[in-house]
Formats: C-alpha cells, structure tokens, sequence
C-alpha cells in the first residue's frame, strides 16, 4: 500500500472507530427500554432529527449512484429526480410531520409506523401491523443491500481491496453499532455523517469546478455532446457490442443521437418525490421528535440541506465528465466519479475525510433500515400478535435477531459488485412509496379511511410496483414509466373505493381523528389525556 493510501485508510479507520465508540456511548440508555432503543424515547431535538432524516434517506446513492448518473448520461435524468426529492422533501414535513407528531401521541402513543397504522384503524387483529412489518422487511433488505454494494465499490476502488470481503467488513461495523446503540446510537451517528456529506459534496464540487478550468470552460465541453445539457433530451453513449462498455474513439468517448425526453419522463422522475410520504426511516423522525412545534425548523434545515446536496452531487457527475471523459464505461462503474476526484484533488488524509463520506452515507441509511426492520417485527409481529405480554427485554433481543437477518440478506443481495446502485434503490423507494405514502396521506388528512381501505391500499401498492416492474415497463412507451407513479395512483384508488364500499369507521376513530387534528392542540395535553386513558 502506498504512503498516501496509508493516510486515507488511517482518517477512515479514525473514522470508524468514532462511530462505533457513538454506539457503545448511547447503548446503556437506548437498552433501559423498547421506547428508547426504536424511538430514543421521543426527546430528539430539531438538529438532530433534520439531518439524521436526510442522511439516513440519501444514503450511499447521494454521492455515488446520482454522480454517476450525472457523468454517464447528462443533466436530465439526475435533474429532474433531484427537482422531484427537493419537492417531496419540503411536502412531506410540510403536510405530513406535525399531523403525524401528534396524532401518533393520539393513537395509543405509537412509536413505529405499523404500529401508527395499527392503533389509527383500530385494528385489534394487527393485520395492518404485520403487513406493513412484512412489506418494510422486504424492501428494506433490498434497500441495505444497495448501501453495502456502496461500500464494497468505495474500497475497491480507493485500495483495490477484494470487493466482497470490505462489503461485508462494512456491513459488519454497521450492524454492531445499530444492534448495541438502537435508536439513539443511530439518530446521533445519522447527524454526524449528515455534516460529513454535505461537507464532502462542497469541498469536491468545489475542487471539480476549479481544476476543471471553470464554469464557462466545462459549459463549453460539455455543450459539444448531444443532449448532455437539455432539460428535455438525455446524452446516449455508444456502447461497443464487444465490450459492454462504451465506445472510445481517439481518446474521446461516443455518442449517438440523444434521447428525447418527454413529458411522461419527466412526471415519472419528479414522481420520486411521492416516494417520500411513506418512507418509514424518515417518519420515525416525525414521530421521535422532541416536540411538534420543533418541526418547522427541521424542517427548515432538512430542506436546505437536501437542495444544496444535490445540487452539488449533480454538479461532481458533471464537472467529473469534462475532467475524465473516458474513464468510465458504464454508469455502474460511473458511479465511482466522487470516489476517483477525491483522490486526485485532495491531500490523502482530507480524502480519507472525505471518502468516509460515502461509507457515512450508506451507514446512516442501512442503519436506520435495520433498527426499523427490527423494530416492525419485534413490535407488530412479535409482541403485537404471538405474545402480547412479552417484556421490553425480550422485544429488544428479537429486534436484534431480525437485524441480524436483514444484515444477511442485504449482503446476499450487494454480492453482486456490478449492480448499478441507483437502480436498487429505486425498486426499494418505489415499494416503499407506494404501500405506505397514500395510506399516510390518507390517514391524516381523510377521516372516512378505513380499516379494510388501508388494507387495500397498502397491499395494492406493493403488488402494483412488482407487476408493473415484471410485466407492464417492459413493453415500453407510456409504459415504462417510474413504477411509483402508477403504484401510488392504484393504491390511493383502492383506499378510496375499499372504504367507501365498506363500513365506516367507529365512532370513537373518527372522534379521535376530529380532536386531535385540531392544529392548536397541545402535545402535552395529548400525552397527559393519553397517560389517563391508559
């Protein structure tokens, strides 16, 4: 290993060691009861819950997969899904987090997801609770799989080191600190990468801009490949048949005539941001929140951090393509551009900072996703139907077993080194958009909703993205549309005609639904009326 190399992987392991020693910090706390250790007890700060939200959400793909889309096929397609998450990103704790702050007070003081489900419909079979524990398990395998694929790539491509045996090293580290620390361990860490990667996005982006030869001269470069810069056509490159890889003629890479890019395009990508109304690692920020009145400034926060990362993620794929035209042959491997610019344009140790951003990325988002996986199945299905009085203890122990189950998966599912990050995340953002978003508009926004509706509307949505993804976006055109898009339209439809078609909800539901609405009422007032009816 080279004396540069030495330097990088010291600042990683410093790095490593520290978010480790954040989990052992916070585990005496986050174990001394299952609310603390799936929610951190309800008493996290605006700062904290803002950036941890944001980074648990972006994950590796931030400063991997959207670069890498970037570089390999222009402006468009990275654009138009940024535009998409910054809008959803300001929707959904515009409309969603306070009304789920504390009507999750109301329904029975719930601190997961399925739970909120469970207790808002009154659903004493925990039919609802176990599908969504189901459906989280499922998507959110694949979803921790993608974030070790991010970690595999990072130290192959920095050392050279054997791409399977640092993806599961990583994953390891990942999965002690979540299993020690639970929630708190997570929130904390989650805010700590947050400030690294936005850190990591400025300082390259920057440095790109500059060595590229500035703004106007990359502008110049890039101007010359077809549809590299339009809003509305995206560059093609040429493949060679041979390779697999593209073209290179000369020393300059090739490109055929752009693709246009229509208007059902573009509705598809922005329709990412639909995605964020039922994304369980960011709702269990709106319901740990230390108090709904906090919401606005994290909200405040969330936003302007999400804007100016993404903009700066675009901008390295970019900048990236007029530094090292020909270096990348497919987006998979485009998808290393943040890595590669780091270690020509900063100091080895600064790198090693710096990189520590995408092992920061992927640790946030895959440890947020086991701790709720855990959680689902602990709470819902564990305790919510084979045994109601399990203690807090055993809850916790089983939480750490599904963990370790989801941990295993996603290693199964990132063995393959050649999977293209972006597109594992979309399948995993569109499942989850689609089962729970309606449903959680739905829930807080129309009181006829009702049990058999949320049934519906959650099943719906699942089945809808893996037949759309199977079956209906391979005959192309109309199409072969972004799969969350129809999803979430059949799915809000199934709630609205299932409940209509079936009893209304109880009394007592929609009393419930009708008080607690009330934007003036006071959480602490909800949790004392709560302590009294328990």
């Amino acid at each position: 290993m080279r004396t540069s190399d030495i330097w990088v992987f010291l600042a990683m392991v410093l790095y490593f060691v520290a978010m480790l020693s954040v989990g052992f910090f916070y585990s005496k706390r986050s174990n001394s009861s299952a609310s603390q250790y799936f929610a951190g007890g309800r008493g996290v700060g605006p700062w904290l819950t803002a950036l941890s939200a944001e980074a648990s959400d972006m994950s590796g793909w931030l400063l991997m997969g959207l670069p890498g889309l970037a570089y390999f096929t222009g402006i468009a397609d990275a654009g138009w899904t940024a535009l998409g998450l910054a809008i959803g990103t300001y929707l959904n704790w515009r409309i969603v987090a306070k009304r789920l702050r504390r009507y999750s007070v109301a329904a029975g003081n719930a601190i997961t997801l399925p739970d909120f489900f469970s207790k808002r419909f009154g659903d004493t079979r925990n039919i609802l609770s176990t599908l969504s524990a189901l459906i989280i398990i499922v998507f959110f395998a694949v979803y921790v799989g993608s974030c070790f694929v991010t970690v595999g790539k990072l130290f192959d491509t920095l050392f050279g080191f054997d791409y399977h045996l640092m993806m599961v090293l990583g994953a390891i580290v990942v999965f002690l600190y979540t299993v020690i620390g639970g929630y708190l361990s997570v929130v904390v860490t989650d805010f700590i990468q947050g400030m690294l990667m936005f850190f990591a996005l400025a300082v390259v982006c920057g440095g790109t801009v500059i060595n590229a030869g500035g703004i106007d001269h990359v502008a110049a470069f890039l101007a010359d490949i077809p549809g590299y810069l339009s809003a509305n056509h995206t560059a093609s490159p040429t493949i060679d048949p041979a390779t697999g890889m593209q073209a290179i003629q000369h020393g300059a890479p090739l490109f055929g005539s752009p693709a246009d890019f229509d208007v059902i395009t573009i509705v598809s990508l922005l329709a990412w941001g639909l995605g964020y109304f039922g994304m369980p690692q960011v709702l269990v920020r709106f319901l740990s929140i230390r108090d709904a009145e906090e919401i606005r400034q994290s909200r405040i926060i969330a936003t302007v951090w999400v804007v100016i990362s993404l903009g700066c993620a675009i901008a390295i794929g970019l900048f990236g393509r007029a530094m090292l035209p020909a270096q990348f042959g497919t987006q998979a491997a485009a998808e290393s551009v943040f890595i590669v610019l780091s270690q020509m344009l900063l100091p080895s140790f600064v790198c090693g900072v710096v990189v520590s951003g995408i092992f920061a990325a992927s640790m946030s988002s895959s440890s947020s996703y086991m701790i709720i996986a855990g959680s689902a199945v602990a709470e819902n299905i564990y305790r919510g139907i084979f045994r109601r009085n399990a203690t807090d203890r055993q809850v916790m122990w089983v939480a750490r077993a599904t963990i370790l189950v989801v941990f295993v998966f996603g290693c199964l599912v990132a063995a393959d080194q050649n999977s293209s990050i972006f597109q594992v995340v979309s399948y995993a953002w569109a499942g989850l958009g689609a089962s729970f978003g309606p449903l959680m508009l739905f829930s807080l926004y129309w009181r006829r909703t009702n049990r058999q509706g949320a049934v519906a509307g959650m099943v719906v949505g699942a089945l809808t993205v893996f037949a759309w993804n199977l079956f209906v976006k391979p005959l192309g055109g109309i199409f072969g549309i972004y799969e969350l898009l129809p999803a979430f339209i059949v799915s809000s439809l199934a709630i609205v005609v299932v409940s209509l078609l079936t009893e209304a909800p109880a009394k007592e539901i929609t009393d419930t639904f009708d008080h607690y609405m009330d934007e003036d009422t006071n959480v602490g007032e909800l949790l004392e009326e709560h302590a009294i009816r328990a």
